[in-house]
């Protein structure tokens, strides 16, 4: 057996490679992050290789990094394994007590890594793949906080322009709302404003909803308003409806790229009752192949769901933290997937009634069902079967 170490650099990879019997076949090497430096690396690992010996190729997986060389590798048909750099950290420090972090050390920790055969698992071309879905997973999720900092920051200006606003209207983020806004930025803009005109426009974005009696009971609320008429301010909530009518533009173009890639996974996981689409899909996205887990377990760990364990001499775990280590976005995902299905799926809505019952706080409920709908996840991916409300 060969292996391959690589620390992954943006300009430039350092590779080592080392046999099952401990000898160096090719010393610390650094290569280009380029079509010859990949080349290069194949060669050299094709020249350190006899017949018939195996071959496994280890790097860190450092964000984007990683992306071209893995692609490189997994096409040329090398078996290749991704490592969490926390799981290479603390084999480093086990092989060493001095503090000693270079890209040569993390090159030989990859390779050494792979020889002690620490039950890693080779990632797949279906993992490779999926690496779309996360990218639009992720993508979708920066855009929605962008967003929401965009609506805080309209409920902050409406609070100044015209307070009285949000008492007559279910949300201030609504179509009808945000073009009565726009056309008439603050409490003085609207009071000025023609009846007619208020009418219609409030009639055409509502379609239908909002009528003559809301234009006057909104245009009567305007004229005794304690707003405080600021052009600048005016002028910044023009802008921020804008923007935010841009950025829902834009989520719904990626949200349909993603219900693209969902159609042809064709996964039974949003087939859950209260479980939605962009949800499924980053939970999907971001474990990736479900064939790298071997029990649910494994994957609360991987999204750092699992409770930390301390233990010496006679002290055990006096309040067991989540360890929060992994994917913030898996974590996320699992987080709001599980309120949801509480709130719409009657068999999770009692076992979250049962463990709050029991005196658990909010939050360790939600644990708890997170642990079960995970569970659930699992069994369905592996059997390909759609959820059935008994």
């Amino acid at each position: 057996m060969v292996f391959v170490g690589i620390d992954v650099a943006k300009d430039k990879h350092d590779c080592f490679i080392i046999n099952s019997e401990g000898e160096v076949l090719k010393d610390v090497f650094t290569i280009e992050n380029s079509k010859q430096g990949f080349e290069l690396l194949l060669q050299s690992i094709n020249t350190c290789t006899g017949v018939g010996e195996k071959i496994k190729v280890g790097l860190e997986a450092t964000g984007h990094y990683n992306y071209n060389l893995l692609g490189f590798l997994l096409d040329n048909g090398l078996p290749t394994y991704v490592i969490n750099p926390l799981h290479t950290n603390l084999y480093r420090k086990s092989l060493s007590l001095r503090k000693t972090k270079t890209d040569r050390v993390d090159a030989k920790t990859i390779a050494s890594m792979l020889m002690s055969d620490v039950s890693l698992k080779p990632y797949t071309n279906i993992a490779y793949h999926s690496s779309e879905l996360k990218s639009l997973t992720r993508y979708r999720f920066d855009k929605v906080k962008e967003r929401a900092k965009l609506k805080s920051s309209i409920s902050r200006l409406v609070n100044i322009l015209f307070p009285e606003l949000e008492k007559l209207v279910p949300t201030l983020h609504m179509v009808s709302i945000y073009a009565l806004l726009n056309e008439f930025p603050s409490a003085k803009h609207i009071a000025e404003a023609h009846l007619t005109k208020l009418t219609n426009l409030l009639s055409s974005a509502s379609k239908g909803r909002y009528n003559r009696d809301k234009a006057i009971l909104i245009r009567n609320a305007a004229k005794n308003s304690i707003g405080v008429f600021m052009p600048a301010k005016a002028l910044e909530l023009k802008h921020t409806i804008c923007l935010i009518q841009e950025l829902t533009k834009e989520i719904d173009e990626i949200e349909f790229a993603i219900k693209n890639i969902m159609d042809v996974i064709n996964s039974p996981i949003p087939t859950i009752k209260g479980l939605g689409q962009d949800t499924s899909a980053m939970i999907i996205a971001e474990i990736g192949d479900f064939n790298n887990f071997d029990s649910p377990d494994k994957i609360l760990a991987f999204a750092g769901l699992s409770p930390s364990t301390y233990q010496s001499g006679q002290l055990n775990n006096c309040y067991a933290h989540m360890e929060k280590r992994g994917s913030r976005y898996l974590r996320y995902a699992f987080f709001n997937a599980t309120k949801s299905v509480c709130n719409w799926n009657p068999v999770f809505a009692e076992y979250l009634d049962k463990k709050r019952s029991e005196g658990k706080h909010y939050n360790v409920a939600i644990s708890h069902a997170a642990k079960k709908l995970v569970r659930l996840i699992f069994a369905m991916q592996k059997s390909g079967q759609s959820y059935r409300l008994n």
